[in-house]
């Protein structure tokens, strides 16, 4: 009988990691399973790449095998009912084979020093990366499934207001507006719960946290003072930036009070104490200098995004693969996240995401160019539907990248759809998560076809640089 293709995918994986007693722990995003390993010498990075199905490998400070949406769910799942566990859990320590106290503490001391070393490897600039990752990276699907229920519901409210439909349809309205709003409207809250996860804090805690910045309560006709700008705190001030950096402080505070509070009372001082400073805490100076920040931060942005016009779209489009390659664009998420809070669309997000449909241009002009080489090929027809939807990574590591000329040529093309979005300008998205086509439904204000447009010009861009100067000599047909 045939080995089921999820159960063949989870069973090679290990192999080529060195086994699941190599592996510390597991979990995945949208199309990685990402794995903590105990020692990467066992590692057999060329043979995990030739796995069939395997896209690409990622080395960061997880080990990260690109796979794709769907599939990727299913073999994580499967990965750890092999071991037992849960998705994110640690796995049981390896059984040694051999007896005596001195090769269990060769084996604890190379461990402890692998972690070590990725721990050094991770601090500064790339742990802060890390941690908005951790935190975002559960919440995409959420953003995707009620961003496209809200673009849904903003499409209906045209049609209504244009009399296309009748009044009877408001009703229908109000209720995927009401579904939309379950995260958005409560996000602080999400980011809370999130944060304290990340940072060790009591997720509950975390959430009542990020409850506080919504004012909750407060007595419209007494408002809070604003200390910084001599006016009042308005709910939501300084938004999830505000609520991050909140939580870590509380996580610091939580971790002491545990260390010297009583076993007996912890549970009753430790919660109280912690909510009542960060709180107060989060209220009178956090909102104050978080929504100064955030404030000036996205002011900023559509300073640029105006002024700048072509060029500033053309160098956001083309550098935005290089970010995703080095994992910096994981600092974008909240800034998305407070454009939308703050004027109601991100104007990045549209800009950013022509950098995968210059990848799906010069996926095009591979296939066309190299029919000879079916390897890249077959690549090529696994990843590029889900990269005309928006999900680049598989054309990014399984084919563009490992090439290395037609990496550039795609950055190109996305520069090039950048410059269209640039040039039309106010193109905007009520939602992230999704690119490509798929984030059609969530352009603002129906703008959906200048979005079109600079996708169009992405694709062409993508192509036209990579057919003519982005083969490289050893692929060429001759």
């Amino acid at each position: 009988m045939t080995e089921d293709k999820i159960k063949r995918l989870a069973r090679e994986i290990y192999e080529e990691v060195g086994g699941q007693d190599n592996v510390l722990k597991l979990r995945h995003c949208m199309t990685r399973v990402r794995m903590d390993i105990r020692d990467y010498d066992k590692v057999k990075l060329e043979k995990l790449k030739e796995i069939d199905g395997v896209m690409g490998v990622v080395e960061d400070d997880t080990l990260q095998v690109v796979i794709g949406p769907g599939t990727v769910n299913k073999v994580a799942q499967e990965m750890v009912d092999m071991a037992g566990v849960k998705l994110g859990e640690p796995f049981p320590e390896p059984k040694i084979a051999q007896s005596g106290k001195q090769l269990v503490e060769e084996r604890a001391a190379q461990v402890k020093a692998a972690q070590k070393e990725k721990n050094k490897n991770n601090s500064g600039f790339k742990a802060v990366l890390k941690s908005i990752s951790n935190i975002f990276v559960p919440l995409i699907p959420a953003f995707v499934g009620a961003g496209i229920i809200g673009g849904i519901a903003a499409v209906m409210s045209n049609l209504l207001v244009a009399g296309t439909i009748g009044d009877s349809w408001q009703q229908y309205i109000d209720v995927l507006n009401i579904i939309k709003n379950g995260i958005f409207a409560y996000l602080a809250l999400y980011t809370g719960i999130n944060s304290a996860s990340e940072f060790g804090a009591t997720p509950a805690l975390g959430g009542v946290i990020g409850a506080v910045t919504m004012l909750t309560g407060m007595n419209p006709e007494a408002p809070l003072p604003n200390i910084l700008t001599g006016g009042t705190l308005s709910a939501g001030q300084g938004g999830i930036i505000g609520v991050i950096f909140a939580v870590w402080l509380l996580s610091l505070i939580e971790k002491q009070l545990h260390k010297i509070i009583p076993d007996s009372i912890d549970i009753i001082i430790t919660p109280t104490v912690s909510l009542l400073v960060i709180g107060l805490i989060t209220i009178f100076l956090i909102m104050p200098v978080a929504g100064l920040i955030s404030n000036s931060l996205v002011g900023v942005i559509n300073v640029v995004l105006e002024k700048g016009g072509m060029l500033a779209g053309f160098t956001l489009g083309a550098t935005f693969l290089p970010m995703v390659m080095f994992g910096l664009h994981q600092i974008l998420t909240p800034i998305h996240i407070e454009m939308i809070a703050q004027t109601g669309m991100t104007l990045l997000l549209p800009i950013l995401a022509m950098a995968g449909a210059g990848q799906v241009g010069a996926a095009l002009a591979l296939w066309i160019r190299c029919k000879s080489d079916t390897k890249l090929v077959e690549m090529i027809k696994g990843a590029l539907p889900v990269g005309i939807l928006g999900i680049g990574e598989p054309l990014i590591y399984g084919v563009t990248l490992p090439l290395g000329r037609p990496f550039i040529t795609a950055c190109i093309g996305g520069g090039i759809g950048g410059a269209v979005i640039g040039a039309f300008g106010n193109v905007g998205s009520i939602a992230i998560g999704p690119s490509g086509v798929a984030l059609i439904p969530l352009i603002a204000n129906n703008q959906w076809l200048a979005y079109v447009l600079g996708l169009l010009a992405a694709y062409a861009g993508g192509f036209v640089a990579t057919f003519f100067f982005g083969i490289p000599k050893d692929l060429q047909e001759k």
